[in-house]
């Protein structure tokens, strides 16, 4: 199958969980990660209607962006990782960060990011796995995110992303996701300053019907769309 039906297809599998959930289909964003993958690859899929993509190393983005600028209305955000020495170029290449994980790293963010607004989504480890990034919920680290949201003024707090545990069935997945909108409903109650919880960025190629039940309002998904990545 091509991109476009590949595409097609993942559409109308998030259509059908948000009906389930009796949500609409376009409350959900659909972000095509595109990490590993050339910008022809990009091409096709942005002609295929994709505007919104995800990549995960700063790098890796940086060598692609030059030959995608002049594609209307595409969108990209850093969904990986960010060490805080990366913080200034990222600012200057994507469209929002959707992976902060520390106010240091926040606070090196605003100061790039003067003169502009950049959207950032807070990680959190919800599994609380070693190997992965993310604050852990009910944390310090994330109260001291939370609070210092209203000195960083270039930065907009839209929300929440996760990353699950990978489980081989996706029904395994949906207390996670249950957990990150419960968490996301806690901090949105509070009613904090310069704190927005309108998105919750959780589902991947193999869980995201069952994230958009528990109210995902953007999944990431690569595979699904793209096949297999190429090898490095």
């Amino acid at each position: 199958m091509s991109i476009a039906d590949n595409l097609a297809q993942v559409r109308q599998r998030i259509a059908e969980a948000a009906r389930r959930a009796g949500r609409r289909p376009d409350e959900i964003a659909l972000m095509a990660v595109t990490k590993t993958f050339p910008p022809e690859i990009i091409r096709h899929a942005y002609a295929a209607g994709a505007r919104l993509f995800g990549e995960n190393r700063v790098q890796e983005f940086a060598e692609k962006a030059p030959s995608l600028a002049n594609l209307p209305g595409i969108e990209f955000h850093l969904i990986g990782h960010l060490q805080s020495n990366k913080a200034a170029k990222a600012t200057q290449i994507f469209a929002g960060i959707d992976s902060v994980d520390s106010l240091h790293l926040a606070e090196k963010l605003n100061a790039a990011a003067a003169g502009k607004r950049l959207p950032i989504l807070i990680e959190i480890n919800v599994g609380g796995e070693d190997a992965k990034s993310g604050v852990a919920p009910d944390s310090p680290a994330l109260e001291a995110l939370l609070s210092g949201a209203p000195r960083l003024e270039h930065l907009e707090f839209r929300g929440l992303m996760s990353i699950p545990p990978f489980m081989e069935d996706p029904q395994a997945a949906r207390p996670y996701f249950r957990r990150l909108r419960e968490l996301r409903d806690q901090i949105a109650s509070r009613k904090l300053p310069a704190i927005s919880m309108s998105t919750i960025s959780m589902g991947m190629s193999h869980d995201f019907e069952v994230a958009i039940e528990e109210g995902s309002t953007c999944v990431r998904v690569g595979t699904a769309i793209f096949g297999a990545r190429p090898p490095k």
